[in-house]
């Protein structure tokens, strides 16, 4: 009787036991990568001076993962596409675990940078490898939505985990007979070991293999994939080379340099933002509260999140849903340079990470309209290369003109050039990259499967 089904009753069901397998355990798995990325920022409050670190020292050591993650992001991606997801997925959790981990026993500056590149080295492909991952899992006409739910993890994952590292810095100094912030990189690496047994077990690398799956819905997902895929149109099919030289490839890159330059400055250097507030409006807040107060501009950006990536797949519009919101965060982040209490500094701040986290989730659809197959497999890492450029420039940049000024405004300032620079490019990019078929024309299935 299943078989006979109309394609939108199948599309709906396949859609959402697809999406409760996944993106629940993927969001996990990157809610874990991304603290344990960005933690760093919290541990400064008492790990500069523990080790002796400036301002500039200290976006050195943050910027550093980046290089590590950028020399090694293309050849990972092709090794998942090569060896599939569950087996690469899991390798990788397991070395940034341990590395991570590792970095709780730093005895100098010179061993946090070389631990800092060699966990980017680490982690490099996890990422990207997840964003192929979803396209050989979700048609094309759902991916921003569930996109947007996998992303929530990142804004969450700074939401949740200040508060949570602030706690352990402070009240689990000296437990195991080590600082707080050790005792913080400690705690926060061992999840990754525990999700890379679980992912090898877990994940199943492609529909067809999917023993979760009734037949029916096997065989009508593994046909509208494979469908989307053959579709006629400027696409790049299964060609690395095609994929390295492709322009849009390299705009698209700049265009998410611009909007991560954002995020990385907010995660890496709110923390000390917050803290500055004793000198500037006259303060004193606990590691703890300081936590808690980083926190609100992500909690509020996840919300923003979800329901801009609906909007983007109510409407089928793209490129405006990443334009806008870009803007919005590039003229948000100087403000609060001039803001005259700590609210309405947070609330600019909290602008501006709305801004950002809105853009990613509809950015990311961007590729798929265009790039498939192994092609698909080098052309993200390159569009997520480039952009993680961001990820050394925006700490290092921002650390380096504060212990040059002795505040943070030209920095600041900084984020929100670049951030328009991006504005400028994805709409350049409108004529360049757009869906292979209408997305207004298939809304109401998306519709249909959300309910």
């Amino acid at each position: 009787m299943s078989s006979v089904l109309q394609k939108p009753e199948i599309e709906a069901r396949v859609v959402r036991k697809v999406a409760r397998r996944l993106i629940p355990f993927l969001g996990l798995a990157y809610f874990v990568n991304y603290l344990d990325r960005t933690n760093i920022g919290l541990a400064k409050l008492t790990m500069s001076e523990e080790l002796g670190l400036t301002e500039t020292m200290f976006g050195l050591a943050s910027g550093l993962f980046f290089i590590g993650y950028l020399l090694f992001e293309v050849p990972s991606n092709l090794a998942l596409h090569r060896f599939g997801a569950r087996r690469w997925i899991a390798r990788i959790m397991l070395t940034w675990g341990i590395i991570a981990a590792a970095m709780a026993f730093v005895p100098n500056a010179g061993s946090l940078y070389t631990l800092r590149m060699l966990l980017g080295i680490a982690e490099a492909g996890f990422f990207p490898g997840v964003l192929l991952y979803l396209t050989l899992w979700f048609p094309r006409a759902y991916r921003v939505r569930l996109m947007g739910l996998f992303l929530l993890a990142l804004p969450v994952s700074s939401a949740l985990g200040a508060p949570l590292s602030s706690a352990i810095i402070q009240y689990w100094d000296g437990l195991f007979g080590l600082s707080g912030w050790r005792v913080m990189f400690l705690l926060e690496g061992i999840p990754a070991l525990v999700l890379a047994v679980v992912t090898w077990f877990y994940l199943t690398d492609r529909p067809s293999q999917a023993t979760w799956l009734d037949e029916d819905e096997k065989v009508w997902l593994t046909r509208e994939l494979e469908s989307e895929a053959s579709e006629s149109g400027s696409h790049i099919s299964g060609s690395v080379r095609r994929a390295l030289t492709d322009s849009r490839v390299w705009m698209l890159g700049l265009v998410y340099f611009g909007i991560t330059y954002g995020l990385y400055s907010l995660s890496f250097f709110l923390p000390s933002i917050v803290a500055g507030f004793k000198k500037t409006f006259d303060t004193d807040f606990s590691l703890f509260t300081t936590g808690l107060i980083v926190a609100v501009p992500f909690a509020v950006g996840a919300v923003a999140m979800v329901l801009w990536s609906r909007h983007s797949d109510r409407t089928g519009e793209r490129i405006w849903h990443v334009a806008v919101p870009t803007l919005i965060g590039a003229v948000s982040i100087p403000v609060a340079l001039y803001m005259q209490s700590p609210l309405t500094t947070m609330i600019a701040v909290t602008v501006n990470a709305v801004g950002v986290f809105c853009a990613l989730p509809v950015f990311w659809y961007l590729p798929s309209t265009f790039l498939t197959g192994a092609g698909a497999a080098a052309g993200i890492a390159v569009v997520n290369s480039v952009g993680n450029m961001s990820g050394f420039g925006a700490p290092y940049v921002t650390g380096w003109l504060f212990d040059a000024t002795g505040n943070s405004r030209a920095g600041l300032w900084v984020v929100g050039a670049v951030m328009l620079v991006a504005v400028v490019l994805v709409l350049v990019l409108r004529s360049r990259v757009s869906p292979t078929r209408s997305d207004e024309d298939i809304s109401g299935s998306v519709v249909a499967a959300s309910r």
